[in-house]
């Protein structure tokens, strides 16, 4: 069956922030375009590529914001089940998971629509990830993006609220998954507080419960492990403080099974059936006896309510619900259906919707971005005059047919432009390799894994020397992305030269193409001084990007 929700229209409906770009002819305020629909993007699909199993959903979105799900499917791949702790994917997994992926992508193509997938902890860690996202595009051509653990779990915090009337709740959600358990405490959309452990069912499985027989010495082993590892966590949650706890795993699924089976409500096979279920914590403690009473698998796939296709791991799941359970003294927990995936389908429209109606950087990203700015204590007015002048000369190059990237690459310079000094925090010797550093090592939400390491590079590479293959960092990058990090760098090089000494004087940047010269068009704002020194120093700044584009670049004033 179909089911509907609701993108935040207020959030989307918000006024042009304050950040907007000058001198950006595409720019389209809110005042201009507020009473537009928001844009209709037909279908989009959104696959969770997790350690326990893959899920695909295939949703429609209406002119008005309004997200059906057409279908879904779920593959129990077991991407990090591994004797060397999800360090490594082992070939037959990544045998699994491709043929999983080849299902998504058909299932996609029928409804034509464009795919986002997100990779979580057994990717996060695999050393051997490269080969398994490069097997995957060249066999369904789907891109796989890796997140951290923070924005995992605003992700899911993101999918929950569309399933749970939760948004006016300071509600504390917990997501057990096959390497990681994110807990989340969020309100208004807000995430107030998340984390990411490495506490799975999987990782526990494979470190205490080898044996097909229980033994009590594991579980008490397992137990300490749980409360040894989340311990700050704890701590941290109980000073934020929550109203209502929710849980929207595949584990807690089970366990409310489990619990329903016990209590003799009716229930049914069906996960979406479970949404919205209330259970006590004596009714969850009770269903985990239960399970941990059981010592073989055979016997604990016997018991009423369990998933048979996670019978095998659901001790280490359940002893993770357990501590939390009793350690934030949760009287009541709340099931979701929704949660990665559907954050998933959230978040893509949520950015379309940034791009295409203020051309800039999204609200969230934007705000991440700047929380670093302010965090390394940068010039920020500085900064964002840089980030002005790099996204004019991105959209001059594209508008002269000397660049084919999109809208969404565009974010990722503004990221960069106003990030490229935070290496100041640390020293100004290298600060272009400190900004790297910083940048790569820094929560930045909103963000994948790949798009901080572009980000990154981008920033390093703002002076001294080109990008180089021998290169660490530059060797971190797809070769299919590291054209833009090199395009991109060059325009942050000649963006930062242009105000050289930081005084607003260069305004506007227009560029014309005469033969093998490209000529830059400088306006400058009235004042007494003049721009030698801003011109100067971009003119020594273009080597990189005429080795990108194959002219002479040329500065004159309007």
């Amino acid at each position: 069956m179909s089911k509907n929700f609701r993108i935040d229209e207020t959030a989307l409906s918000a006024p042009a922030p304050e950040f907007a770009l000058e001198g950006t002819s595409k720019f389209i305020s809110a005042e201009s375009s507020s009473s537009e629909a928001v844009p209709h993007h037909g279908f989009i699909t959104a696959i969770d590529v997790g350690t326990n199993s893959f899920h695909a959903v295939v949703a429609s979105v209406s002119s008005k914001g309004v997200f059906t799900i057409q279908s879904r499917d779920k593959e129990n791949v077991r991407l990090g089940e591994s004797t060397s702790d999800m360090k490594y994917i082992s070939p037959e997994a990544m045998q699994r998971g491709v043929a999983a992926m080849k299902r998504f992508a058909r299932m996609s193509a029928l409804a034509k629509a464009p795919v986002r997938a997100i990779g979580t902890s057994a990717m996060r860690e695999a050393i051997n990830r490269d080969e398994f996202v490069r097997l995957v595009q060249e066999e369904t051509g789907i891109t796989i993006e890796v997140v951290s653990g923070n924005e995992e779990a605003r992700l899911i915090y993101l999918g929950v609220l569309q399933a749970l009337p939760i948004l006016d709740t300071k509600a504390l959600v917990i997501d057990i998954g096959g390497g990681s358990t994110e807990t989340i405490v969020g309100y208004r959309g807000e995430m107030l507080y998340g984390h990411s452990a490495k506490l799975g069912a999987i990782r526990l499985t494979r470190r205490f419960f080898n044996s097909d027989r229980l033994s009590t010495k594991a579980i008490k082993d397992c137990r300490e492990f749980i409360r040894g590892e989340w311990a700050l966590v704890f701590r941290s949650i109980q000073v934020c403080g929550f109203d209502k706890a929710v849980a929207s795993s595949g584990t807690a699924q089970t366990i409310a099974a489990v619990a329903l089976a016990q209590k003799n409500r009716l229930f049914d096979d069906d996960d979406e059936a479970l949404n919205g279920v209330t259970l006590t914590q004596s009714e969850i403690l009770s269903a985990i006896d239960a399970i941990l009473k059981e010592k073989t698998t055979k016997k604990r796939s016997e018991i009423p309510g369990m998933d048979p296709k996670r019978v095998d791991i659901i001790v280490g799941g359940a002893l993770i619900l357990e501590q939390a359970m009793t350690r934030l003294n949760i009287r009541e927990l709340t099931i979701s259906d929704y949660a990665l995936r559907e954050g998933i389908l959230l978040d893509y429209y949520q950015k379309q919707f940034d791009i295409e109606r203020y051309h800039h950087l999204s609200r969230l990203r934007y705000e991440s971005v700047m929380n670093l700015c302010d965090t390394c204590q940068i010039d920020k007015r500085h900064a964002e005059h840089v980030r002005t002048l790099a996204v004019q000369i991105f959209d001059e190059l594209k508008d002269a047919g000397l660049h084919t990237f999109t809208e969404s690459d565009r974010e990722l310079l503004e990221a960069a432009s106003l990030l490229h000094d935070v290496g100041y925090h640390i020293s100004s010797d290298q600060h272009h390799k400190h900004s790297y550093y910083i940048i790569r090592n820094s929560p930045l939400l909103g963000f994948t894994n790949d798009e901080e390491e572009l980000i990154a590079n981008i920033a390093r590479y703002h002076r001294k020397s080109h990008p180089k293959p021998k290169h660490e960092n530059f060797q971190r990058v797809p070769p299919a992305k590291r054209p833009l990090v090199s395009l991109f760098a060059g325009i942050l090089r000649i963006a930062e030269g242009l105000d050289r000494r930081r005084q607003v004087i260069i305004r506007n940047v227009s560029i014309h193409i005469h033969g093998a010269e490209l000529v830059f068009e400088l306006r400058c704002r009235e004042c007494d001084d003049t721009p030698e020194i801003e011109v100067w120093s971009a003119e020594r700044r273009t080597p990189l990007l005429e080795e990108q584009l194959g002219k002479k670049i040329v500065f004159r004033l309007a």
